[in-house]
């Protein structure tokens, strides 16, 4: 029996999504849909949109509210991979300006990133060129409220050097210019040796899915509260 499948987004993603089922013989009609509006109302209320669906018998795949927060929140999906010893950037994260700038000017490693916490079109990241500016986008986002309610936690985070592999974000030629929402990437990467794409493609995303597979998760506090920072000797091992 041919199914109807609707998918909700409006972005490359579920267009790429869209384009693969409606090549399926099992799949009469596919719909595409933004539901900007549902979208908000699940962002505002903390609704689990895949939670609630399969509660109702409606069969549909994505992830759960928790699991969502990975995505919808930088400050818990840092948190998670401290705890689950995924490498990532020393940070930390912030509800007050005042104690952000303080950690910027005070931290032994050049805390120069500052994200806003939660979504914002993939806008959200100010990759400062000095402690000044850095501090200026925190009170950018924090006080100013420049990304609205996805900015009402800060991440300040440790800047890394180096090329980007994943994807192209700055706007400008030459890694210049403010972050954008994503600018097209490639593959393979000749910059990252084929062993290290291998063990990354095993490692980091069986560290990252066995947590939420799990009857319990147990979650640790710092007394700076969802910081931690990475450990700067944490490195990626080839076997």
């Amino acid at each position: 029996m041919a199914e109807r499948v609707l998918v909700i987004g409006g972005g490359g993603r579920e267009h790429a999504l869209a384009w693969k089922l409606a090549q399926s013989p099992h799949v009469q009609q596919v719909s595409v849909s933004n539901h900007a509006i549902l979208a908000q109302y699940c962002k505002d209320h903390n609704v689990g949109m895949v939670d609630d669906l399969m509660a109702a018998g409606v069969t549909c795949f994505g992830p759960s509210a928790r699991a969502a927060q990975l995505e919808a929140s930088k400050s818990f999906s840092k948190a998670f991979m401290d705890r689950q010893g995924i490498p990532t950037a020393r940070w930390g994260s912030f509800t007050d300006p005042q104690e952000a700038c303080n950690y910027i000017r005070t931290a032994s490693f050049p805390a120069l990133v500052v994200k806003a916490s939660g979504l914002a079109a993939g806008k959200g990241v100010i990759v400062a060129a000095n402690q000044d500016e850095a501090c200026t986008a925190v009170m950018d986002i924090l006080k100013e409220k420049t990304f609205g309610s996805a900015g009402e936690t800060v991440v300040v985070e440790e800047l890394l050097e180096g090329e980007e592999v994943s994807d192209h974000k700055r706007l400008k030629d030459g890694d210049l210019g403010p972050n954008t929402g994503g600018m097209g990437a490639y593959c393979p990467t000749p910059q990252v040796p084929g062993r290290l794409q291998v063990e990354e493609s095993r490692e980091t995303p069986q560290l990252s899915v066995a947590p939420w597979w799990s009857t319990t998760t147990t979650t640790t506090r710092t007394p700076r509260g969802w910081g931690g920072g990475g450990d700067p000797r944490r490195t990626t091992r080839l076997r």
